[in-house]
C-alpha cells in the first residue's frame, strides 16, 4: 500500500539541485551591511553600467554614504518614510540603499502611475521626501501640497552617461522628451547637487532584522493598492535563499540584466538586491522594451536574467532577435505571470540558455518556489518547489484550511521567512490574510507526488460557467499554442442561463491575421466544451501592468461598460 504524501513531509526536498539546503543558517545582515561587504570585496568591480557608464562598488558605496547624509541632514530619521519615483536609473539604486541605512522605510512607487494613485501611496505611507526624475519635478511640485512631502530631490537621465553621449544629450533631451525643466519651488534640489555637498562619512544607525524596511505596495489590480510591510529581515532572508537556490553562481563572477522594474517587489529582490549581494555587475534598462533589451544583451553580455513572460514575447516577436548575439546567457528566471510553454522553447533554441520558472507574491519578498535550475528536474509549466526554509499547503476553497489531497486543486498557502509582516495601517485585511504564520495567496494550484506546484489560477479570476469550474490558464495555453497568436487572456462574461461565458482577447503577431470562428475551431478538440470561448477579440495590444501581467481587470471593467450601455 503506498504511503499517503502529505505536505508536511515536504516530498519536494528529494528534488532539489546538488548542494541546496532544506533549511538555511541565516547571517544577520541587512541589505546596507551587505552593500559595504561587496564594496570591500570587489571595490573595483564594475556594480552599475547605466547606458555604457559604470560605476564601481566602491563608488556605488561613496554615492550610497553621501546621499545617506544628506537625508539626515534634511530631517530624515529611523521610521521615516521616503519615496522614490524613479524608473531603473544609478540614483535609484543609491536612494533605496542609503534610506535603508538611515533607517528610514522606503516607499517604491511607479512612474507611470497617475496623481490620484501616487497621491494615495504618498500619504498612506506618510512619506516626507520624494526623488524622482526631471521628467515628472513639476508634477510632483503641484501634488507635493495634498501630501507631506517636505522636500523633492530631482535627477536627470543624463546625470550619468558616457562620452559623448553626455555632451549631445543637453541638445537632443528635450525634443526627445528625456529630459524637462523643472520650475524653481522651495525645498526642491537636483540630485548631483545634493550629493556634492554631503560628507561621505553619515551617521550610524543600529538596524534589526525585525525593523520594517519597506511599504512595497501591492499592484492594486484588484482594487485600491496596500502597503506591504517588508522587514530588513524579509529582504536580506529573501536574497540568501536565491543565493542557496543557485549555488552553481559565485560571487563576483557574472553580469545581472537589471530590466525588471525595481519599484516591483520582483526586480527588487531577484535583480537589485540579488545582484549587490552577489557582488556580481548590473545593467540597467530603464525601458525593458523588445529594442533597448536586445540591445543591451548584445552590448553588454548578461550571464544572468530574470524576466517576465512580456520580455521573451516581446524579444521573440522582434525583427532584430536574430541578429543579436543572446549566448552570454546562461541562466533565465521567469516570473509575475505565467510563461506558456511554447515562449519558453523558442527563447531557449534563440539562447541555449536555460530558463526556470518561479513563483512568487508582493506579499512574500517575493520568491517563493522556482524550478531547479541544474542537477534537478525542471518541469515546464510548473512554478517549481518551494525554496529552503518554505513550508506550503493546498486547501479547500471553501473552508480554506482543510488539506486536499495531492494532485487536487484548492488555495496555496504560504510559511516562511520571506512572508511579509502585514499590511501597513490595515489590521483588517493583514488579519485576513496571515492566520497562525500561513499567508492566503488567493491562488488556485495543485501539487504532484514529487512536491511541484502547479498554479491553476487566481481564485478572483476563476470563472464558473453551468456550474463547472472554467481556469482561464487552460484557454490562454491553447491559444498561445497558435503559431498566429502573440498574446491571449481569457475573461468571463455574463450569460443568461449559464452564469458566465467565456470571452479570449487576442493580439496577433505582426503580419497576421484570423478570424474569431477560425481560433474558437482551432480550440474545439483541445478543450472541454464548456471551456470553448463563446467570444473572441482582437486587440493590437492588450493591456498590461509595468511587469508583463494581463490587466483582466481593465479588461473585465471595459466589458462591463460596454453591456451597461
Amino acid at each position: 500500500m503506498t504511503k499517503e504524501i502529505k505536505y508536511e513531509d515536504k516530498p519536494w526536498i528529494s528534488s532539489y539541485e546538488e548542494g541546496v539546503p532544506e533549511n538555511i543558517e541565516y547571517e544577520e545582515i541587512c541589505l546596507s551591511e551587505i552593500l559595504e561587504r561587496s564594496a570591500g570585496m570587489f571595490p573595483d568591480k564594475m556594480a552599475l553600467l547605466f547606458q555604457g557608464y559604470k560605476i564601481t562598488y566602491r563608488q556605488l558605496n561613496d554615492m550610497v554614504n553621501r546621499f545617506t547624509a544628506c537625508l539626515h541632514a534634511f530631517g530624515i530619521n529611523k521610521g521615516d518614510s521616503v519615496a522614490i519615483l524613479l524608473p531603473n536609473v544609478i540614483p535609484c539604486v543609491v536612494a533605496y540603499f542609503a534610506i535603508l541605512k538611515i533607517g528610514g522605510i522606503t516607499v517604491m512607487n511607479n512612474p507611470l502611475y497617475s496623481d490620484r494613485e501616487l497621491e494615495h501611496q504618498f500619504n498612506d505611507s506618510d512619506s516626507k521626501l520624494l526623488i524622482t526624475l526631471d521628467l515628472l519635478g513639476n508634477r510632483m511640485i503641484d501634488l507635493r501640497p495634498k501630501t507631506k512631502i517636505k522636500q523633492i530631490i530631482y535627477t536627470s537621465i543624463g546625470d550619468y552617461l558616457p562620452f559623448p553621449k553626455n555632451i549631445l544629450f543637453p541638445l537632443v533631451a528635450k525634443k526627445k522628451n528625456l529630459a524637462a525643466n523643472v520650475k524653481s519651488a522651495e525645498n526642491v534640489y537636483k540630485w548631483k547637487d545634493v550629493l556634492a555637498k554631503s560628507s561621505p562619512t553619515p551617521p550610524d544607525v543600529e538596524l534589526s532584522f525585525d525593523d520594517v524596511a519597506m511599504y512595497q505596495y501591492t499592484g492594486g489590480t484588484t482594487g485600491v493598492s496596500k502597503g506591504t510591510m517588508l522587514t530588513h529581515g524579509n529582504l536580506s532572508k529573501q536574497v540568501q535563499q536565491i543565493e542557496a537556490w543557485f549555488p552553481t553562481f559565485n560571487k563576483g563572477e557574472e553580469v545581472m540584466l537589471g530590466a525588471l522594474p525595481f519599484f516591483h517587489v520582483f526586480g527588487l529582490s531577484v535583480a537589485m538586491n540579488f545582484a549587490i549581494h552577489m557582488g556580481w555587475g548590473h545593467i540597467l534598462v530603464p525601458k525593458p522594451q523588445p529594442e533597448p533589451l536586445l540591445e543591451a544583451i548584445g552590448k553588454f553580455k548578461p550571464t544572468f536574467a530574470p524576466l517576465v513572460p512580456a520580455m521573451y514575447i516581446g524579444m521573440l516577436n522582434h525583427p532584430d532577435i536574430d541578429k543579436v548575439d543572446m549566448t552570454s546567457i546562461i541562466g533565465c528566471f521567469s516570473g509575475s505571470a505565467p510563461l506558456p510553454v511554447e515562449v519558453i522553447r523558442d527563447f531557449e533554441n534563440k539562447t541555449c540558455a536555460v530558463i526556470v520558472e518561479g513563483f512568487g507574491l508582493t506579499e512574500t519578498t517575493p520568491v517563493t518556489h522556482v524550478n531547479p535550475f541544474a542537477g534537478g528536474k525542471r518541469k515546464v509549466g510548473s512554478i517549481g518547489v518551494p525554496i529552503s526554509d518554505t513550508q506550503c499547503r493546498i486547501v479547500d476553497l471553501d473552508d480554506g484550511n482543510t488539506d486536499v489531497p495531492v494532485g487536487e486543486t484548492g488555495e496555496l498557502l504560504i510559511k516562511g521567512p520571506q512572508v511579509m509582516k502585514g499590511y501597513w495601517n490595515n489590521p483588517e485585511e493583514t488579519a485576513k490574510t496571515v492566520i497562525d504564520g500561513w499567508l492566503r495567496t488567493g491562488d488556485i494550484a495543485k501539487m504532484n507526488e514529487d512536491g511541484y506546484f502547479y498554479i491553476v489560477d487566481r481564485k478572483k479570476d476563476m470563472i464558473i460557467s453551468g456550474g463547472c469550474n472554467v481556469y482561464p490558464r487552460d484557454i490562454e495555453e491553447v491559444l498561445y499554442e497558435n503559431h498566429k497568436v502573440k498574446e491571449a487572456t481569457a475573461i468571463g462574461i455574463p450569460h443568461p442561463t449559464r452564469g458566465e461565458a467565456i470571452k479570449a482577447f487576442v493580439a496577433l503577431k505582426e503580419g497576421e491575421t484570423a478570424t474569431q470562428e477560425e481560433l474558437i475551431e482551432y480550440c474545439t478538440d483541445k478543450l472541454a466544451k464548456y471551456k470553448l470561448p463563446t467570444e473572441i477579440e482582437f486587440r493590437d495590444e492588450l493591456p498590461k501592468t509595468n511587469v508583463g501581467k494581463i490587466l483582466k481587470k481593465k479588461l473585465r471593467e471595459e466589458e462591463m461598460a460596454k453591456r451597461q450601455k
